[in-house]
């Protein structure tokens, strides 16, 4: 009886390749044949699941999506039901922030999709449709006027700091830092 094969582990194999060369040597590393020999397998598995770098570099966003999501859902859990608004967006956005090892590899891959999309802007819909999905959920947390411009900002900050983690601009401390004076900002009572 032929072996039965698991199609998403298989991609999902592939994925984790295309995320390790991409975090190692950047996107423009990222070919069919450097893949397979990362993964260990031939070039035509790659391309029995993949018929495009576009394909391959959507599938490995969807699974950094699924890591971040997993991380962001065990963090929040730990704040037990109903959780503060102001806590809830720190340890959302701080969950997401390239702090460990593990999130710096998928920011890396992040980073390296979101500019992929610069010059290929139909490759990034799932990223814009993410994004104002994200915003949507930051502001409904956010008190006061503005909501969705302070969500925007807030956003930004989040990238912001992500990218200078990445880069070694700044150390967790000071990320976490200015994400907190943010959130004090964004958080503190009217008139103050």
């Amino acid at each position: 009886m032929p072996k039965k094969v698991d199609r998403h582990e298989r991609r999902t194999r592939i994925a984790d390749a295309l995320m390790r060369v991409a975090a190692r040597q950047g996107m423009e590393a990222v070919s069919l044949r450097h893949v397979a020999a990362e993964a260990g397998v031939s070039p035509g598995m790659v391309q029995h699941y993949f018929r495009t770098k576009d394909e391959m570099m959507a599938f490995a966003m969807a699974v950094v999506r699924e890591r971040n999501q997993a991380r962001v859902t065990e963090a929040v859990s730990r704040l037990g039901d109903d959780p503060p608004p102001r806590l809830l967006l720190r340890t959302m956005i701080a969950t997401l922030l390239p702090l460990t090892e593990e999130s710096r590899e998928d920011g890396r891959v992040a980073l390296a999709f979101l500019a992929y999309t610069a010059v290929r802007p139909e490759a990034g819909e799932g990223l814009r449709e993410d994004t104002r999905e994200l915003v949507a959920f930051m502001a409904s947390l956010i008190p006061g006027p503005w909501r969705e411009e302070r969500a925007t900002g807030l956003l930004a900050l989040m990238e912001g700091l992500g990218i200078y983690l990445l880069g070694g601009q700044y150390t967790a401390e000071q990320a976490v830092a200015a994400l907190d004076a943010q959130l004090d900002i964004l958080f503190a009572p009217a008139g103050a």
